[in-house]
């Protein structure tokens, strides 16, 4: 897989700071004191439309997204503005390793993967990019009960694959489809399955997976 390459979106604006508290997961006042921190967007439904990461500029925000997903994130971004002070620019960004991003459990979140899954589902509670107490979003209720009932079935795991595969493949336990891959590079893979399936056999196709257990997650 090459490198993946996503755009920034400027946030500026007198109202910025209270326009994007009332959106994303996290608590935009931690970069008082941290240089960037991770974030998501929400629909209603608790399914994140955006991840990545959000840094102060001197005159608002800038997020980092996935490329193709930008266009649309803005345009929604949009809908909710109303008479808020506040405006979206998207600008040049970058690339970044997939092996890395693997390697580490942070997953890409591209217009595939967009509302497919909840933060819990895609372990943005243990990267720290979800915050419980900072106030209203779209789809905290959802985020919060699930955080509450430590009710997450699922959720993304590494897998070291037989042969390579590609994002939005199938993963099975053999007698059905459990779970499907969210981002791959050759045979090292993300994929959101049940919890009680990382240590059974899994496949994709004729591959079979070896699970590759992330830092931050103690099964």
């Amino acid at each position: 897989m090459s490198e993946l390459a996503y755009k920034t979106i400027s946030v500026t604006g007198t109202d910025a700071f209270e326009f994007l508290q009332n959106q994303l997961t996290n608590d935009l006042r931690l970069l008082e004191s941290e240089e960037e921190i991770l974030s998501a967007w929400c629909n209603p439904k608790g399914r994140v439309i955006w991840f990545g990461t959000v840094f102060a500029t001197n005159s608002g925000y800038s997020m980092s997204v996935a490329t193709d997903l930008a266009e649309t994130v803005v345009e929604r971004l949009t809908v909710f503005r109303f008479r808020s002070k506040v405006e979206f620019t998207i600008e040049d960004g970058g690339t970044v390793d997939p092996q890395f991003l693997i390697s580490t459990g942070c997953p890409f979140i591209a217009a595939a993967q967009s509302e497919q899954f909840t933060p819990h589902m895609l372990n943005l509670d243990l990267l720290g990019a979800v915050s419980i107490d900072k106030g209203c979003y779209p789809g905290q209720e959802v985020v919060a009960r699930t955080h509450y009932r430590g009710a997450t079935k699922r959720r993304m795991l590494r897998f070291e694959s037989s042969a390579a595969v590609s994002p939005g493949d199938k993963v099975s336990d053999g007698d059905r489809d459990v779970g499907q891959v969210l981002n791959a590079s050759g045979n090292d893979l993300l994929a959101i399955v049940p919890i009680d399936k990382a240590d059974q056999q899994l496949t994709i196709g004729s591959a079979k997976l070896i699970n590759s257990p992330l830092p931050y997650l103690q099964l």
